[in-house]
This record gives C-alpha cells, structure tokens and sequence, in this order.
C-alpha cells in the first residue's frame, strides 16, 4: 500500500470522484501491523477503490482535523469529503473490514 509523503499528495487523492480509503498507522501500533497481516486480500478484493497509508504521527495535523483517535483507522473520502471512518476498535478483524468496505455505495 503506497503511503502518503507530503500533504499536498493527501489533498490531491482525496480529491478524486471515486472512493478513496486512507489507512492511519503508525510503525509501532500492534494493531496496525496485525491489519497489514490481513489486508492485502481486501485491497484486492476491492479494487474500485484506492488505499493509502497514512503516519498519523508524521501527519499529527491531518489525525486531529479528521478526528483519528485510533489507530489504524480507515477513513474514507470522495470529492475532497470525508465520508466514512472505522475506528480503530472497530478495525480488528478481515470480517469488519470487509463489512465496512461493502458498505460504501
């Protein structure tokens, strides 16, 4: 999963008209490396959309705006908008993730 470098690139991803999910992590987060275990099948599964990975310490600025408590969290966006965010609690297991995923119209 290619993983955002600058905030211009995240601004300019976020902006297309087709659905975009951002993956926040951190390099130390358990739990974000449990779901790299995992979610290469899902991107695949989904290939409609695009995944990116994003450090939200790196990118503290753009973890508060979005309001990532969490991590990882998928965060979800069309057009420049925002408009689905699984939560970190909720991001455990391929089963949510997918349930999540199949949930965008």
């Amino acid at each position: 999963m290619e993983r955002i470098q600058t905030l211009e690139q995240f601004q300019e991803q976020i902006s297309n008209d087709k659905f975009t999910v951002m993956k926040f992590d951190t390099n130390w987060c358990l739990d974000c490396k449990n779901l790299d275990l995992f979610i290469d099948p899902i991107v695949e599964e989904h290939s409609d959309k695009q995944f990116l990975a994003v450090d939200a310490e790196k990118f503290q600025d753009l973890s508060e705006k979005y309001e990532v408590r969490g991590i990882p969290s998928l965060l979800v966006y069309k057009n420049g908008e925002k408009i689905a965010h699984l939560h970190s609690k909720f991001a455990k297991t391929p089963n949510q993730i997918r349930e999540y995923l199949n949930e965008l119209k």
